[in-house]
């Protein structure tokens, strides 16, 4: 019988380290933003090099309450990708602003700039960058874009975590970085959750009040907020799996190099590598081919879970349909969708299911 190969496999992590978080959280009485949180919080923005971090309910959440913070809103516009996870586009909605679709670069699927420069108007306030597929490219450009033109920089991680260019951390290039923590993440919990980073305090400070209903002092509710907020819960089990993430990250690069080296098929197209290996944490490895359909259903049945992110872009959705987009049209995001095909990356492949993958990727339509 054909050992199967999971795209991911929860079971085959040691969770020691998840227990003990979970009992230390149940003996201390204290469930939601105690000292977990305030720890983790610390932690976090240790690890991305910058001053704040304010743990949330999720990545969109993140999103959402970093731009009501910076008082983006109704008759505001980002410009944003739509080859992304809905939930970024939703962010901008939810804080009351117009999400404009820019198209991407087709060797990359990272948004282009050429293409942003055409979708900004009178009305826009910001460009919301992703790191997809976790890499960070060409940040210089993005901060002297927005620089030029007034405009906040704002990065949606939740694909990055560890990305660094130049030694610096993605989400650190703008007014802040929206993380998710979702367990299939780079550094995933075990449920939702999710954090802003930033170096600015009025910003910080802002997020932490609209994250726990617009509460200053108990029961005194100066702005309306929401309910989110990073529980204990998930603020231990992510403390405890945090040491863990360099190994994790290094294990991905290493399959992500045995894929660049090993696959070898000419119906197969790789992404532009990184310019820096700390630059791609290997969130996703990616490839393009015509027969993404016919190829998925090879894989599987050779036992090779593979998946497709995102197979239809944003502005195609039914409820986003009447988003405003790049004049010139959205073509390589289009084209991207209906060639892109994640491959297994996550750190629990062994060698051996790493050359189970090329083999069967190689050997497809031969």
């Amino acid at each position: 019988m054909t050992t199967r190969i999971a795209f991911n496999d929860f079971t085959r992590y040691d969770h020691s380290a998840d227990v003990t978080a979970i009992q230390r959280v149940l003996r201390s009485g204290w469930l939601i933003l105690g000292n977990e949180v305030r720890q983790f919080e610390h932690e976090w923005a240790d690890r991305c090099g910058v001053n704040h971090a304010v743990g949330v309910g999720n990545g969109l959440d993140a999103i959402e309450i970093g731009m009501r913070s910076l008082g983006i809103g109704a008759g505001d516009e980002v410009i944003t990708t739509p080859m992304t996870a809905v939930a970024t586009v939703l962010g901008i909605i939810r804080a009351g602003a117009t999400p404009v679709m820019a198209d991407i670069d087709p060797t990359t699927a990272l948004l282009d700039p050429r293409s942003v420069l055409r979708c900004i108007s009178t009305k826009t306030r910001a460009v919301l960058i992703v790191h997809l597929y976790g890499q960070i490219r060409s940040m210089e450009t993005w901060q002297q874009l927005c620089s030029s033109y007034g405009l906040l920089l704002i990065e949606d991680c939740a694909q990055a975590h560890d990305a660094t260019s130049h030694g610096q951390v993605a989400g650190t290039f703008g007014a802040f970085g929206a993380y998710s923590f979702y367990p299939t993440k780079n550094l995933g919990a075990a449920g939702d959750a999710g954090a802003i980073i930033t170096n600015d305090l009025e910003l910080s400070n802002r997020s932490r009040t609209l994250r726990n209903y617009g509460q200053v002092n108990r029961y005194e509710h100066p702005l309306t907020g929401l309910n989110s907020r990073l529980d204990e819960m998930q603020a231990a089990i992510l403390r405890g799996r945090l040491p863990q993430l360099s190994t994790w990250t290094a294990r991905r690069r290493e399959i992500a190099e045995m894929y660049r080296d090993l696959l070898a098929n000419p119906a197969i197209t790789l992404m532009a590598p990184p310019a820096s290996p700390t630059e791609h944490v290997h969130h996703l490895f990616v490839v393009l081919t015509e027969q993404r359909d016919e190829l998925q259903l090879y894989l599987e049945s050779r036992g090779i879970e593979s998946l497709i992110h995102y197979p239809i872009p944003a502005h195609l959705q039914r409820s986003l349909k009447l988003l405003p987009c790049d004049p010139n049209g959205l073509t390589a995001a289009e084209a991207h969708a209906a060639k892109c095909l994640s491959l297994p990356c996550a750190p629990h492949l062994s060698d051996s299911d790493v050359a189970t993958v090329v083999d069967a990727v190689n050997s497809f339509g031969r």
